[in-house]
């Protein structure tokens, strides 16, 4: 069986990936701008799929892999970033939306995932994981032309964004890209609804930026599904050191967010504020917000968007696990905080 993570070298530029993204030919897509009835039918397919193969199916099998790409190629939205209507704004809408601290840093977000993602799926042999892979590279391409439009559209000024580093490990590359867009779509989630919830966000954008959110939620499908079947084919000894390096990656990632969390003790860096969800989303809620309530709501969408597909693929579990566990734990503090005060009368 063959396995999927391999392949380390540093044989392409930026330029190189570029182009083989502007090559790379995606699932079939309409020509012309497609009808409101033929954009909300696409809609409804890219968040619900459900497998034609009868039965469970192993972790690993051939026909694991076959449904995760299946699922990943049946379930692309072929909308377009140059024919988006982009909503007029009022003048406080406009306010709102361009004075949010995330446009630099998700654009350039966007443009380093795909470049990361191509770089990796370059070097997959099996046909079709490299083919979903690519495909994935190519959307996270999208999102960045999503943004690049967006910004252009309400004047949202940019810093230069740095220049791209061709990982020496595509595989570790690959895998901390993955897992922070894991753990960062899960709170984007909770987010964008909140946006939704308070107006923050005016319904139309809203309405313009749901294909760009689910298809993070499909992304991570992937990235889960393929790490599960990868794991499935390793021996044990090539097993055991996988984990160690994923142990790593968690490490690494938690030590990113750490760094970046002390940024916002300087005035160097106010322009590339990552900690958008612990430090704006009152904002997003125009209220008061309990940390507790900003995740349960993450742990409700992140649910919400993954009910459509296909209960034998695996979903990324550990940080929902993690918030559930602080929920659970947080719970009966909660209540005592929160208990209504009982005043007792003496009688004089």
């Amino acid at each position: 069986m063959d396995t999927i993570l391999v392949g380390q070298g540093d044989t392409v530029d930026q330029n190189d990936l570029l182009i083989s993204l502007s090559a790379f030919v995606p699932p079939a897509r309409p020509i012309n701008p497609p009808s409101p009835a033929a954009f909300d039918e696409a809609e409804e397919a890219s968040r619900r799929w459900t497998s034609k193969r009868e039965g469970p199916w192993r972790l690993g099998s051939e026909a694991h892999k076959q449904e995760v790409c299946r699922m990943f190629r049946e379930t692309f939205n072929p909308y377009r970033p140059s024919v988006i209507a982009w909503p007029a704004l009022s003048a406080e809408e406009r306010k709102r939306v361009t004075g949010l601290p995330i446009w630099d840093i998700a654009v350039q977000t966007e443009g380093k995932a795909r470049l990361s993602f191509a770089a990796y799926g370059m070097s997959v042999a099996d046909p079709d994981i490299r083919a979903a892979i690519m495909l994935n590279a190519w959307e996270e391409n999208r999102h960045k032309e999503v943004l690049s439009k967006l910004v252009e559209a309400y004047g949202i000024p940019l810093v230069e964004e740095p220049p791209f580093e061709l990982p020496r490990d595509r595989e570790w590359a690959f895998l901390v890209t993955g897992y922070s867009e894991c753990i960062d779509s899960f709170f984007a989630f909770g987010l964008f609804d909140l946006a939704r919830q308070s107006g923050f966000f005016p319904a139309e954008l809203v309405e313009t930026f749901e294909p760009v959110v689910q298809e993070e939620c499909r992304h991570i499908l992937l990235f889960a599904n393929l790490l599960a079947w990868h794991r499935a084919n390793l021996p044990w000894w090539r097993r055991l050191h996988f984990e160690l390096r994923i142990a790593a990656v968690w490490a690494y990632i938690a030590w990113q967010r750490i760094g970046l969390a002390r940024t916002l003790d300087t005035a160097e860096d106010t322009s590339a504020d990552k900690n958008f969800t612990v430090n704006n989303a009152s904002a997003v809620s125009q209220g008061d917000l309990r940390l507790r309530d900003l995740l349960a709501i993450c742990l409700r969408e992140n649910d919400r968007r993954f009910e459509g597909y296909d209960r034998r693929l695996v979903r990324p579990t550990t940080v929902p696990k993690l918030v559930r566990l602080a929920l659970r734990l947080t719970g009966p503090w909660a209540r005592f905080k929160h208990r209504p005060e009982v005043r007792s009368e003496t009688p004089l």
